[in-house]
């Protein structure tokens, strides 16, 4: 959970991973730098995720959230491992308006059972615009 590099395996796997994700293909998400236990993620805004008033939707911040903690932690499982999200909270800090978004994510504590990741989602200048902390479940 220190940050090293990935194997070219490892790396390659979690790619292909993401790769097979509609969803994340939908919201047109971006998969950035991985290293064991972080993952980044990039989102260039457009106003099919916006609401009222040009603003993001909170949903597609907790999405980001959401992807950006799963490849986190698939890089610290075994490839016959999976897990899925047992709670989220989301602190939105600022509007997201325009531009492209970054989102790294961290885990923080990786249990026998329980994986905890904080994350934080910047705007187009770098400010932190949401914090989040979650957790999932690694399932048999």
């Amino acid at each position: 959970m220190n940050g090293e590099s990935l194997t070219p395996d490892e790396e390659r796997r979690i790619r292909e991973a993401f790769e097979a994700i509609p969803f994340a293909h939908f919201l047109g998400i971006e998969l950035g730098d991985l290293r064991r236990g972080t993952a980044t993620i990039y989102l260039q805004l457009r106003d099919e995720l916006k609401r009222n008033n040009g603003v993001t939707h909170g949903g597609v911040v907790a999405s980001l959230v959401d992807t950006a903690a799963a490849f986190a932690i698939l890089s610290l499982l075994n490839p016959q491992e999976t897990t899925s999200t047992i709670d989220l909270t989301v602190h939105y800090l600022r509007p997201l308006l325009q531009g492209r978004v970054s989102t790294e994510a961290q885990v923080v504590r990786a249990g026998r059972r329980v994986l905890v990741v904080s994350i934080n989602v910047f705007n187009e200048d770098s400010t932190l615009a949401a914090t989040a902390l979650t957790s999932f479940i690694k399932l048999s």
